[in-house]
């Protein structure tokens, strides 16, 4: 396991990685230290074959608030091009999550702001404590969106919410990010991270070939209606060509819990 600062990496059920963003005071900013560890973080999971599902969530009252502006607006003098040299690996770096073949799952336990908002929206499935705070507040700090926001906040929630967030940079709790399709469940502070794990081991326990092609089939979407259907014609023979499938049906069946092996 990598030396990690300001992030853990646990293991809290079987096939479910869980990476937790470890900077309370400063209220799980993107320091970097936390940006190198989260790098070899993910690429320690992308390695490992037996993670089926990746939980993020932070430590403290706050999921992720961001870049660390004590760097971002650190360097009044610098050139366009030494700050675009400066975020491009950055941004890259945090979405670097999307090489994970698996589920990931962004348990939004508090405030999510800015990149912090960004990293979320990354994620496949997006579920947050009651309360917690949302927001893409770019314009606000007098800065143009960055992470990737103006591509993966259209894509999860529609041009019109995403405009509605990004050019007005207002802050939304949990319960309106529901409505606009921002996060897909909110659950109570009390018994939130245990719930969220309880979904990943359930998505963990899915059949982890199939599990892996959705994810990337919704992910990367597809050009159109026939390009689906293509993709649809050869990912799903090869998951019935499986054992699991075999297994699926006899568990489905014998009315059991399947035991997928990923063959």
């Amino acid at each position: 396991m990598p030396d990690l600062t300001h992030l853990r990496l646990e293991r809290p059920a079987p096939g479910v990685a869980l990476l937790v963003l470890d900077n309370p005071d400063q209220r799980n900013a993107m320091s970097e230290e936390m940006t190198s560890s989260w790098v070899a973080a993910v690429d320690e999971l992308a390695a490992d074959r037996t993670v089926r599902a990746v939980v993020v969530t932070g430590e403290g009252s706050a999921f992720c608030s961001g870049g660390d502006t004590s760097w971002i607006a650190g360097e009044p003098d610098a050139t366009v091009d030494e700050l675009r040299e400066r975020m491009l690996p950055f941004y890259r770096a945090w979405l670097s999550v999307r090489r994970l073949e698996v589920p990931t799952i962004a348990a939004i336990n508090g405030a999510a702001i800015g990149a912090g908002l960004c990293l979320a929206v990354a994620c496949d499935l997006r579920y947050a404590a009651s309360g917690a705070k949302l927001g893409v507040p770019f314009v606000k700090l007098g800065m143009h969106p960055g992470m990737a926001a103006t591509y993966l906040l259209p894509d999860a929630v529609g041009p019109a919410i995403a405009r509605d967030l990004l050019l007005t940079g207002r802050v939304v709790e949990a319960e309106e990010a529901l409505g606009l399709g921002l996060v897909s469940r909110v659950h109570g502070r009390e018994t939130f991270l245990e719930e969220v794990l309880e979904t990943a081991a359930g998505i963990a326990a899915t059949a982890p070939i199939a599990s892996r092609l959705t994810t990337l089939a919704l992910r990367h979407g597809h050009a159109d209606l026939e390009a689906g259907l293509q993709w649809e014609a050869m990912a799903q023979p090869l998951t019935l060509a499986t054992a699991d499938l075999q297994e699926g049906i006899r568990a489905s069946r014998e009315r059991r819990p399947a035991e997928f092996t990923g063959r």
